[in-house]
């Protein structure tokens, strides 16, 4: 009885790190969780389900993104740059939470070991250009806000491939590890899991320069931002929304990240320490949630686009008709912002006409 409680243990413990992000957490180190059940409630019903919607909200609403930006008319800015970047980013990524949301349901890695590694790696890269990203987005901000460069002379196409050549480029190699230590583990009852994290050093090590390292440079921007911004009276509706969306969209970052990699943090930090049995079932919940959180991430910013750029929402409501009449008992105030605003991100430089006019 014993010996199949270990087994139930270790099999369901490994499950759990199929669910994490490309370094995942290699659990064999710690004994005291065998007389300990992990198994988060339902967790092979929602986390599925969430998996499931985020890639469908995140494929059309990237993709839609992607095609607005590509039929920009007009020169285009830094910041658009790396808009279209972020999508093809995020794209990328949601393409693989369908392999994780079968792994969840079903309590066991279903491909090959390339694709283990393949949707790992994917994973790790899209976490480091994202937010590699969005830093680019807040110096570019903190550049022209500040004055200290012209944004035409930052935005040129020439600075603009070679911003998001390198951030790839970096991307790229800092994913390298997780196509070195994921793969394929035998569970037993002819499952496997795919796992495998490397030494703890590195881990924190590539935590700090991928996250808290970036982090810093973000805070210290816009910091610097609003400091300059408190200091005039009028800053324009244009220029203070497009503030407002990059903001928001480092938000929700920052929001579904932060939580993950605290909690790994932790993990790492106590992975040679004796935990209570109450102690680590919180702090495999915390990962098992946070990990969803983070997914969700690849599939927030166009919903944001929705809400907080003029022209995005009207081209969904041109594209989508069936959203407009979905909505048709929604004020038109709830969405719209003033009749003097206009795009910031994926209009034309043309004037637009008023926000009112739009039926909502």
């Amino acid at each position: 009885m014993e010996a199949a409680q270990l087994a139930t243990t270790s099999a369901m413990t490994e499950n759990w790190s199929s669910n994490f992000e490309a370094y995942p957490i290699d659990y064999d180190g710690l004994d005291s969780m065998n007389i300990c059940h992990l198994e988060l409630p339902f967790a092979y019903i929602f986390i599925p389900i969430l998996y499931f919607l985020s890639f469908l909200i995140g494929f059309f609403g990237n993709l839609f993104v992607i095609l607005l930006m590509a039929r920009k008319q007009g020169s285009k800015r830094l910041v658009d740059t790396f808009v279209l970047n972020l999508a093809i980013a995020d794209l990328i990524f949601v393409f693989t939470l369908p392999f994780w949301a079968l792994s969840a349901a079903l309590d066991g890695w279903l491909f090959s070991e390339g694709l283990c590694k393949l949707s790992s790696y994917t994973i790790s890269v899209n976490r480091c250009s994202s937010i590699l990203l969005l830093t680019g987005m807040s110096m570019e901000r903190f550049l022209v806000m500040t004055k200290r460069w012209d944004a035409k002379s930052i935005g040129t196409r020439k600075n603009a491939i070679t911003s998001c050549g390198c951030i790839w480029a970096i991307s790229l190699l800092l994913g390298i590890p997780s196509l070195v230590y994921r793969n394929l583990t035998f569970k037993g009852d002819s499952k496997y899991s795919c796992q495998g994290d490397p030494p703890a050093t590195f881990s924190v090590v590539m935590l700090s320069l991928t996250f808290l390292l970036p982090l810093g440079v973000i805070l210290f921007c816009y910091c610097s931002i609003f400091s300059k911004l408190r200091s005039h009276a009028r800053l324009g509706k244009r220029r203070n929304n497009a503030l407002k969306i990059i903001f928001t969209i480092i938000g929700a970052f920052v929001c579904s990240w932060l939580p993950f990699n605290t909690f790994k943090m932790i993990f790492t930090m106590t992975q040679n320490i004796e935990l209570s049995c109450q102690a680590l079932r919180t702090l495999f919940g915390g990962l098992t949630i946070t990990a969803c959180l983070a997914f969700v991430n690849s599939c927030i910013n166009p919903v944001i686009y929705v809400f907080m750029d003029q022209h995005f929402r009207r081209q969904v409501l041109m594209y989508f008709p069936g959203f407009c009449k979905a909505k048709g008992n929604m004020q038109a105030s709830s969405m719209s912002f003033s009749s003097t605003e206009s795009s910031v991100l994926f209009g034309s430089r043309k004037k637009l006409p008023p926000a009112t006019s739009v039926q909502i």
